[in-house]
């Protein structure tokens, strides 16, 4: 008897990123996000580049850190532990409060990408995510924009 496709792919140690949870095991699951949310929040912190989005962040950095790091979790494939704490999210919605124009999502972008850059993950991976990322961060971005319009 056949496996199913699914089975078939579920096993396959080299799943293409974005199917199922290739790309949450390309992170290092959880402990890989956690690990690269932390020092993403370190290099924001300790880099004045980044300071404008540091200081859209409550002082209390561990609410965010945790959020982002479950938000990764399931947006990358794997288990839906921002659902399970905090319910659902509309990223860009979350976002309306603040004001976030290009040069936000550029120093958001970059310090994700100087921070991904020094992360285990394969090449591949990185670039991957790196393009991923970018239309989350472009949509609160036009978002914000359109509502500046109204």
């Amino acid at each position: 008897m056949r496996a199913s496709i699914v089975e078939r792919m579920t096993s396959d140690e080299t799943l293409q990123y974005g199917v199922l949870d290739a790309s949450y095991r390309a992170a290092g699951k959880e402990a890989g996000i956690r690990k690269l949310v932390d020092e993403f929040f370190g290099r924001m912190g300790n880099d004045d580049r980044f300071g404008t989005i540091w200081d859209m962040h409550p002082d209390d950095k561990e609410m965010s850190r945790d959020k982002l790091a479950r938000f990764l979790c399931g947006w990358l494939g794997g288990p839906k532990l921002y659902r399970e704490k905090y319910g659902s999210i509309s990223i860009p919605r979350a976002h309306e409060h603040l004001a976030i124009a290009t040069p936000e999502r550029d120093q958001w972008l970059t310090c994700m990408a100087e921070t991904v850059a020094e992360q285990p993950f394969d090449e591949a991976f990185k670039i991957y995510l790196m393009e991923q990322l970018y239309v989350p961060a472009e949509g609160v971005r036009r978002r914000i924009a359109g509502l500046s319009k109204l």
